[in-house]
């Protein structure tokens, strides 16, 4: 499976593709199944911010119940198709995002974007270090039709201005926080079950507040290219770098 020219031509420029459809909704019924008894078994309150930074259930990150759905799927065609063949990394886990409604009568806040890998004390990434990638996959496990809903929000273009930022103060400007840039306008990205989205590693992002009366599920899986931990520096200044396919 590959991208259409229309698609194709939508994430270079705007950074970010949804394409419809991907995953079989047995794949998704499954995961979800999953994920729902172990949310049954009970969550530790004392974990819940780490389970926002880093996953939910955690026992299943590595179950190919959640990892089929990149491995046993159309998805890692298609990032093969962008990062080269055979020059992905195997995918051995994947994020378990959910995000559940505010209180009742809370009005949600402004999203604030971020890029993924840095250091805060709660998402495992080391303090001193930025813990990049190549591509964000996102594969959306229930449908997100209206904005505010837990949404994948993200701010267009932004790829491009991220690495025009970082040639003139290097990669590791991050370590001191998200680039003091003019943003654009944020688009919280709508979706049904089994729709998956493709990101670039530099477009800030980042998940919409829930006032919608359900909970969203997501799996995000980060996508590396076979070199990028001895190019990352250089990745983040050449954004095509790593994707031959887009290039």
């Amino acid at each position: 499976m590959e991208l259409t020219l229309e698609q194709m031509q939508h994430l270079f420029e705007q950074g970010y593709v949804l394409i419809p459809g991907v995953i079989p909704r047995e794949r998704v019924n499954a995961a979800l199944r999953a994920i729902n008894h172990s949310l049954g078994e009970g969550i530790d309150p004392a974990r819940l911010t780490t389970f926002r930074a880093q996953s939910y259930a955690p026992e299943l990150q590595r179950d190919p119940v959640i990892t089929d759905l990149y491995n046993a799927t159309p998805v890692k065609e298609l990032a093969e198709s962008l990062i080269g063949e055979g020059m992905v990394r195997p995918i051995g886990g994947g994020q378990i995002a959910l995000r559940f409604p505010i209180a009742p009568g809370q009005s949600p806040a402004q999203p604030k974007p971020h890029l993924d890998g840095m250091y805060t004390p709660t998402n495992g990434v080391p303090q001193g270090r930025i813990a990049s990638f190549t591509m964000l996959i996102g594969v959306a496990l229930s449908d997100v039709s209206e904005p505010f809903a837990g949404n994948l929000t993200v701010w267009p273009r932004t790829h491009h201005l991220y690495e025009k930022y970082f040639r003139e103060y290097g990669a590791e400007a991050l370590l001191h926080g998200m680039p003091p840039v003019l943003l654009p306008e944020p688009v919280h990205l709508t979706a049904r079950a089994g729709d998956v989205m493709l990101c670039h590693y530099e477009l800030a992002h980042t998940a919409a507040p829930n006032i919608s009366p359900h909970t969203r599920y997501a799996i995000y899986f980060r996508a590396s290219h076979v070199n990028h931990d001895q190019q990352w520096k250089e990745a983040m200044t050449d954004i095509w770098m790593e994707w031959p396919g887009a290039r």
